[in-house]
């Protein structure tokens, strides 16, 4: 259990470190590429667009085949894609690069934690992958910590390439893990009416457009607070994606372990534990955002700013294990598949572009605001699905 662990966060770590290192060099890029907020923000949506549309198509592979054989494969597509990205001459070069790296995440992320779910008691699973999901914070604080001194200090290709590496290494190791749920020919596989019963299961679809909320406004705060950083707090690339790191690791960090230990505890008592703790996730969160928004002394807004990761990596465990719990196991890596086309079409494929265009319009500043009004429906489907327990 523990081999399979930590290669599985090792894997993680790295799927958002070679992810992150983009928003890190966005200025950079900007500068030597000549491109506009709109580019920069469809490359990260080009990313998400293909994350969630080969999520679903992964999700079939996995409930009938090798799942250690498409993690290690899949590790390395997406590493490959980032020393790609690092040779690209133009933005065209950079589009089909970030597209494929789409393609191994997807792969990866549909897997992972249902994989991992199934070598622990259910009573555990909202600690146990909240520990998985420190990746997420740990992994996009190092991504834009040395995405940025690599990319001031020897410039954008080489934090991309020197990003890009390791994963291929773990994806070699992916391949020698266990398989206990691997498809064999005796065993059953999914009916159609399996898939298609995900669709009509309110509980599960309820789980995944709560985190849509959630994923919306961390993937245009991931994407663009760097740059706000760069633009308002006037400082460098290296500064904004170290200060921006050092928030994501000890505040996300955090969040996700109070989280998950809060949900594990609650679960004991209450039914509605996983939805409690969406719920004060997406409340907490709105009022740091807009203060640090306001905010222009560096140590105040980074604080405001640092509240607002807290709370939203808050339900990190909470929403994996509720997915979990409402997903069958006979579909489970499809249900966690449809999950991220969800979150991803409605979340954080559409923010970064869309904060890029409002931008053009208003200004940074005022299109991060207006964005995260998202959390407001959130909140309804959180109160209506916690009394339904």
């Amino acid at each position: 259990m523990r081999r399979i662990f930590w290669i599985l966060f090792l894997l993680n770590l790295f799927n958002y470190m070679d992810r992150q290192v983009l928003y890190a060099v966005f200025p950079l890029l900007q500068l030597d590429l000549h491109l506009a907020d709109w580019q920069l923000g469809t490359l990260a949506s080009v990313f998400m667009v293909v994350y969630m549309c080969y999520a679903p198509v992964m999700g079939v592979l996995a409930d009938r085949f090798s799942r250690t054989r498409l993690i290690g494969i899949s590790a390395l597509i997406w590493s490959v894609a980032t020393l790609l990205s690092g040779a690209a001459k133009n933005f065209s070069h950079l589009l089909f690069a970030r597209g494929l790296t789409g393609v191994g995440e997807g792969g990866f992320t549909t897997i992972a934690q249902p994989f991992l779910a199934e070598h622990a008691p259910k009573e555990k699973h909202a600690l146990l992958l909240a520990l998985f999901g420190l990746a997420l914070p740990l992994g996009s604080a190092l991504g834009y910590g040395l995405g940025g001194v690599i990319g001031q200090t020897w410039g954008w290709r080489m934090a991309f390439i020197g990003l890009g590496v390791p994963g291929i290494l773990l994806g070699l190791c992916a391949f020698f893990l266990p398989d206990k749920g691997r498809a064999l020919p005796e065993k059953p596989r999914p009916s159609l009416a399996e898939y298609t019963q995900l669709l009509h299961h309110k509980p599960f679809l309820f789980v995944c457009l709560i985190q849509t909320a959630v994923t919306f406004l961390m993937g245009g705060c991931s994407a663009w607070v760097p740059t706000y950083f760069v633009r308002y707090l006037h400082v460098n690339a290296a500064q904004a994606g170290v200060w921006f790191g050092i928030l994501v690791i000890m505040c996300g960090a955090l969040g996700t372990l109070v989280g998950g230990k809060w949900a594990e505890k609650r679960l004991a008592h209450s039914a509605r534990a996983y939805y409690e703790v969406m719920f004060i996730s997406l409340a907490g969160c709105i009022v740091p955002l807009w203060l640090g928004l306001q905010s222009a002394h560096v140590a105040t807004a980074l604080a405001w700013f640092g509240l607002t990761i807290f709370f939203l990596f808050l339900p990190t465990g909470a929403i994996a294990a509720a997915l979990v719990a409402t997903s069958p196991v006979s579909v489970r890596a499809t249900a966690f598949a449809l999950n991220l086309l969800i979150i991803h079409l409605l979340g954080d494929a559409l923010s970064p572009v869309l904060i890029g265009i409002l931008s053009g319009v208003w200004s940074l500043k005022v299109a991060i605001a207006l964005c995260s009004l998202v959390v407001f429906p959130g909140l309804v489907l959180c109160h209506y699905i916690g009394r339904q327990k």
